[in-house]
């Protein structure tokens, strides 16, 4: 069996708030990488064995004297290294070459000038012919198999996106300065001899045109990773993991209906097949219709075993005046699994709780591997779980973003629609109700948030759209009602886009539409006064409200 994890690249985070880019667009190139904190142990990183490492940017300043330091195991193992914004200044200074703050800063879009050759960035001699045709964009381009290089000669400028205050401002020994800009002498540099680049701008964020391009230059040529990292060999690898974890043994899914649930599902089906037992608890904070949507695709597209149980009026009372978004989390991460044990009792041989944790959910939770992150919000999955817990818990995906969970769900035969719905979060309304959660809001909220899927479908706006939802506002709006006077509830409507989860813009839904969801939620929906709209990125919003 090919090993995907053998060629692998290890990111080193200094905290930047694209180093989760960098790893979904490396593994967009094919090849496995992990994210580790700038200060991880060093043996582990040398035990590790990646074929290179990538150095993050970072809020810090390194003419700070308590600035983030690079390990010098990294310069010791004689692997490529590619240092990206703060990175680079850290390889500069710990290299010999000094760094200054206080001159031009640079934030947004820039044109970079290329000035010497580089294996990075320079185009092979003699060039080979671009496949994508003239006047294609670099980024197109890139996505060809057979393009080597950005053709230097042809585009001296690359569009790049900057985001610092620092600057180096003397190489170290054996380095060359590349590139500059109009305000700023050296914006990226080589050491040809070690394989060691800096770039003061970010490759990884779409702005950067010819990003993906670099990055598959570093990671296929420089390092020489074989790209391994694909859904047929992620299904196959997860499938073997979870069969030699498992064993015998039974495996309890909780069955949700959402896309990471569903993926996991056809997972444990592919790998362990009647081993599997799904349980879908119904727990009064689902979308309107989705109970019996969900049995009814389980049934049509998986084999599984699937229990349905009803337990709505037992969430509800459980979070009786609780208003603390954790703890209504946590409230129902609990009861969640209080459920499913009592279901594990009941069937001979469950000793794992199968759930659909993703990268997304460890990172905003706990700070992923780093540990560096702030808990911005705990997720059902991985911060609502007793402590005592009886079954072993089982995350197949917990290392996967959502567009490979995606892709996985499609090779595994689920169909479209199911696999791109959007997301819905564990806790359900449960989270899309602020404050107190009430059966009479749930109600209200449920039929709000189906009118604004309906006419987004309508529309053809719901899959231009990452996700959509309706919030339950507990506050009252004064509204006319025919001739008299209302004092109703608020909904709020949130629509955003973005590839990783990990930042959003808002949607830009035209007004008419906007204005035809608050028409029918108002007028079809007894108990709504006002409707608002979200216009709020990620971040600093989180997507969700709570």
């Amino acid at each position: 069996m090919t090993d995907i994890h053998n060629d692998k690249i290890l990111i080193l985070d200094f905290g930047s708030q694209y180093t989760q880019l960098i790893a979904r667009r490396i593994r967009e190139i094919g090849v496995y990488c992990e994210i580790w904190a700038w200060d991880h142990d060093p043996e582990a990183i040398r035990a590790m064995g990646p074929r290179g490492i990538i150095l993050s940017g970072g809020p810090g300043s390194v003419t700070e004297a308590d600035s983030p330091r690079v390990s010098p195991i990294v310069f010791d193992l004689g692997i490529p290294l590619l240092g990206i914004c703060y990175g680079m200044q850290a390889m500069a200074v710990q290299l010999g070459g000094e760094v200054e703050a206080g001159h031009e800063r640079e934030f947004g879009h820039a044109s970079v000038r290329l000035t010497a050759a580089c294996q990075l960035l320079d185009a092979p001699s003699p060039p080979r012919p671009s496949p994508a045709g003239e006047g294609e964009s670099w980024m197109a381009a890139a996505q060809q198999p057979h393009l080597q290089g950005l053709p230097v000669a042809a585009h001296p400028l690359l569009d790049v996106w900057m985001s610092h205050g620092d600057q180096v401002t003397q190489l170290p020994a054996g380095f060359v300065g590349v590139a500059n800009t109009d305000s700023v002498p050296l914006v990226a540099m080589a050491d040809e001899a070690h394989h060691w680049y800096g770039l003061q701008f970010h490759p990884e964020v779409t702005h950067t045109h010819d990003g993906v391009e670099i990055l598959r230059r570093f990671v296929l040529e420089i390092c020489a990773c074989k790209a391994l990292w694909t859904s047929r060999h992620i299904i196959k690898d997860l499938s073997q993991r979870i069969s030699e974890k498992v064993g015998g043994d039974k495996v309890l899914l909780g069955l949700s209906g959402g896309v990471d649930s569903s993926v996991v599902a056809a997972l444990l089906e592919h790998a362990i097949g009647e081993q599997l037992v799904c349980v879908f608890v119904d727990n009064g904070l689902l979308r309107q219709g989705e109970s019996e949507q969900v049995m009814e695709t389980m049934a049509r597209n998986l084999g599984a075993r699937v229990i349905r149980v009803a337990a709505a009026q037992r969430f509800y009372t459980a979070l009786r005046g609780v208003v603390d978004p954790e703890q209504k989390r946590k409230i129902i991460g609990r009861i969640f699994v209080e459920v499913f044990e009592e279901q594990s009792r009941q069937l001979e041989g469950v000793r794992w709780l199968a759930q659909g944790t993703i990268y997304p959910d460890v990172i905003e939770s706990a700070g992923a591997k780093t540990g560096k992150a702030q808990v911005i919000k705990s997720h059902h999955n991985v911060g609502g779980l007793p402590e005592r817990m009886q079954l072993q818990l089982l995350e197949p995906l917990r290392e996967l973003f959502k567009d490979e969970v995606r892709r996985i769900g499609e090779s595994l035969g689920l169909p479209h629609a199911m696999v791109y719905r959007h997301p819905f979060p564990g806790p359900g309304l449960g989270v899309r109700i602020l404050g107190e959660v009430k059966p009479e809001y749930a109600e209200l909220l449920r039929h709000a948030d189906a009118i604004y899927i309906e006419e987004l479908r309508a529309h053809d706006l719901y899959d231009k759209v990452s996700q959509a939802f309706a919030v339950f506002l507990p506050v009252r709006s004064v509204g006319v009602m025919g001739d008299g006077r209302a004092y109703e509830w608020v909904i709020a409507l949130r629509a955003v886009e973005t590839v990783d989860f990990m930042t959003a813009r808002c949607s830009h839904l035209p007004y008419p539409f906007l204005d035809k969801v608050a028409s029918r939620i108002i007028n079809e929906i007894k108990g709504i006064s006002r409707v608002v709209y979200d216009i709020s990125g990620k971040p600093p919003a989180t997507i969700e409200w709570e």
